[in-house]
C-alpha cells in the first residue's frame, strides 16, 4: 500500500468527501458519503470521521486537514475567518485545531472574510481551498474567478492571494422562488430550457430592475408567452443575468470554478453578455489542502 502523506477532507453542508493522498498529492483512495454537517447525528463529527476513514487513520499517522462548512458555527468547531488579502501562508497561520482521535490533532481551514469600503462583510468557507487548488493551473497575475452555486462568489485573485470577493445569493433565491413562491405554481419540471434561459438573460439587461422583472415570470406564464416547462430556465437566466450585470468589472476573462452543469450555464450566460470565460477543474479542494501541507504547524 502506498504511503499516505495527507488525509484531505472536504466536508460541506450536504456531503462528505475524503481523499488519501501520496507524497506527490496524487489520490490513492477516496471516499464520499451524504454526511454533510447537517446530517451528522448529535454533532458527533469525530465519530463520523472515524466511521468513514477510521481504517486510514489506523494505518498512518499522516496529518488530517479539513475544509468547508465543518469549520462553521454549525460544524465541528468554529474556525474564525482569516482576513483578506490571503494566500496559502495566511490560511495556514489561521488553521484551527481539533482532536480527530484521542491524542491526535487535525486541522480545519479557516475560511475568509472580506470587508469592502462600504457595506457588510463578505465571507466564504470551502471556496478558498478550491481556489488554492487551481493556482498551479492559472499562474501568477490578476484573475477573476466565479464560483457559481447557492451563494455564488466572485473573487479577485492577485498573485495567488484572494484580494477580495463578493457574494450573490442567486442559487438560493432561485430555489426559494421556484419552490415557495407564486412564480413556481405555473412551472413544470426542473430542467433548464436553454431558449427560456436565454430569454431570461436578455430580459436581465433591460431596465426596470430585478423585482419588476421577476413578476414577469408569472405573467409570461399566465398569457402562455413562455411554456410552463421553459419557465424554470427563464427564471434561472433572469437571476444569473442580474448577477452578471453586477459582478466583476464587466470585461475581464472569467475563470469558472464549479460543478460542470452549472458552470456550463454560466459560461453560456457570459458568452451572451460578450464576456470571455474559461472552465476550471471543479475537483480542486483536495489539491488546495495538499498545497497547505508544507505550511502545517509543527507540534
Amino acid at each position: 500500500m502506498p504511503d499516505s502523506a495527507l488525509f484531505a477532507v472536504d466536508w460541506g453542508t450536504s456531503s462528505f468527501r475524503a481523499y488519501r493522498l501520496d507524497a506527490d498529492g496524487a489520490v490513492i483512495e477516496q471516499r464520499q458519503a451524504p454526511l454533510g454537517i447537517l446530517k451528522v447525528a448529535n454533532g458527533d463529527f469525530a465519530g463520523t470521521l472515524q466511521g468513514e476513514i477510521g481504517g486510514w487513520l489506523a494505518q498512518s499517522e499522516a496529518p488530517v486537514l479539513m475544509s468547508g462548512m465543518i469549520g462553521s458555527r454549525q460544524g465541528w468547531s468554529e474556525a474564525p475567518y482569516a482576513p483578506c488579502p490571503a494566500g496559502l501562508a495566511d490560511l495556514a497561520r489561521h488553521l484551527h485545531p481539533v482532536d480527530v482521535t484521542p491524542g491526535r490533532r487535525g486541522w480545519i481551514v479557516p475560511g475568509l472574510v472580506h470587508r469592502g469600503a462600504s457595506g457588510p462583510p463578505d465571507v466564504m468557507r470551502g471556496e478558498e481551498t478550491q481556489i488554492m487548488g487551481v493556482l498551479g493551473a492559472i499562474g501568477a497575475g490578476r484573475h477573476l474567478i466565479c464560483l457559481p452555486g447557492t451563494h455564488s462568489k466572485w473573487v479577485e485573485l492577485v498573485d495567488g492571494r484572494v484580494a477580495g470577493f463578493t457574494t450573490h445569493m442567486t442559487g438560493e433565491v432561485f430555489a426559494v422562488l421556484r419552490q415557495h413562491s407564486i412564480l413556481g405554481r405555473l412551472m413544470e419540471g426542473d430542467d433548464v430550457d436553454l431558449d427560456g434561459f436565454d430569454r431570461g438573460l436578455d430580459r436581465a439587461r433591460d431596465g426596470g430592475g430585478v423585482l419588476h422583472h421577476l413578476f414577469g415570470v408569472r405573467t409570461h406564464g399566465l398569457f402562455g408567452e413562455i411554456a410552463a416547462s421553459a419557465l424554470p430556465g427563464y427564471l434561472s437566466g433572469l437571476l444569473i443575468g442580474h448577477e452578471l450585470a453586477n459582478a466583476g468589472d464587466g470585461k475581464s476573462e472569467v475563470l469558472i470554478l464549479g460543478a460542470a452543469e452549472l458552470a456550463r450555464l454560466y459560461q453560456r450566460a457570459l458568452a451572451r453578455f460578450g464576456r470571455p470565460s474559461r472552465l476550471l477543474d471543479p475537483d480542486a479542494a483536495h489539491r488546495g489542502l495538499f498545497a497547505l501541507l508544507p505550511h502545517l504547524p509543527k507540534d
